[in-house]
């Protein structure tokens, strides 16, 4: 242990890393701490390092709270330990192929430690995965992200979900879902065709073509009011979405949460899913990894 109360040394594993300034309250609100945060990823590692795996992570750090002001870090922060492995992959917006980024990859418990101690609340990640050599696959998931536009809510998503689900089955294509742990909430399955986006953008305009008082597909604003955006476009290979089990900026520690087809059903008041860190370390205890089942 160190001297200061400010700074403590710890051993993760093989690893050993400082942690800093572990009462900083980062969730004012609800009283949540950066330690309760470092708490937070350590016990959820089983289960969402899975789906961290192989998956370049764009980083939302919030270094004084949710409250203050936040950035997002695709390159790996230069002062970092020489045992976080990173991956530098050509830029998503590089239309030359000059321009790269040096990902961090998170494969152990020490790197999702030395995340939370960086305040990098939120993980966000991409539906592809890279080879041992930088190579990038082709995306092994599909995903549907649905976005309410006040006053509708994440119910209505979840009426949504089930419209999106439907034609999944048709096409025998198994689908779960999860909560953003925002507004709204995603649908996922395991990549049904090479072109993901495209097969995407026709469910989605084809619900709003069948569903238009409930449905849109267009990313007009104006469009949106009272209705959910299946924002198909987040299966472009530049765009990554919020990972399972990850925290979010909001007022309370809430996470974005794999869910049951039951509960999606069941879902009649928002905060009928909203979960937080301990709420979530129950589900988990009870019932496992529902991401992908």
């Amino acid at each position: 242990m160190s001297d200061s109360p400010k700074e403590v040394t710890v051993r993760v594993g093989d690893r050993v890393l400082k942690l800093t300034n572990l009462d900083k309250v980062l969730y004012p609100e609800f009283g949540f701490a950066k330690s309760e945060v470092i708490d937070y990823y350590t016990r959820i590692a089983p289960v969402l390092l899975p789906h961290l795996k192989d998956r370049p992570v764009t980083l939302k750090r919030y270094p004084n709270g949710v409250d203050g002001k936040w950035f997002f870090e695709k390159n790996a922060p230069e002062h970092r330990p020489d045992w976080v492995r990173t991956m530098r992959l050509e830029s998503p917006g590089s239309s030359r192929g000059t321009e790269t980024v040096n990902y961090v990859m998170v494969d152990e418990l020490a790197t999702l430690v030395w995340l939370a101690n960086l305040a990098a609340l939120e993980l966000h990640v991409p539906q592809w995965t890279v080879g041992p050599r930088g190579g990038k696959r082709d995306p092994d998931l599909l995903v549907f992200d649905l976005d309410p536009g006040a006053p509708a809510t994440v119910v209505e998503c979840c009426r949504v979900a089930e419209l999106v689900r439907t034609v999944l089955d048709d096409d025998g294509v198994d689908c779960w879902a999860k909560t953003s742990g925002n507004k709204g909430m995603q649908v996922y399955a395991y990549a049904p065709a090479k072109d993901t986006s495209e097969y995407a953008k026709a469910v989605a305009q084809r619900l709003a073509r069948e569903e238009p008082k409930l449905v849109v597909a267009t990313m007009a604003k104006a469009q949106r009011a009272g209705k959910v955006f299946i924002d198909w476009s987040q299966n472009n290979t530049a765009k990554t979405t919020v990972a399972p089990y990850s925290l979010r900026a909001r007022e309370r520690p809430a996470v974005s949460t794999p869910i049951t087809w039951d509960e999606v059903e069941d879902c009649r008041v928002a905060e009928d899913l909203v979960f937080t860190a301990d709420e979530v370390l129950d589900r988990v205890d009870s019932a496992g990894d529902l991401f992908g089942s």
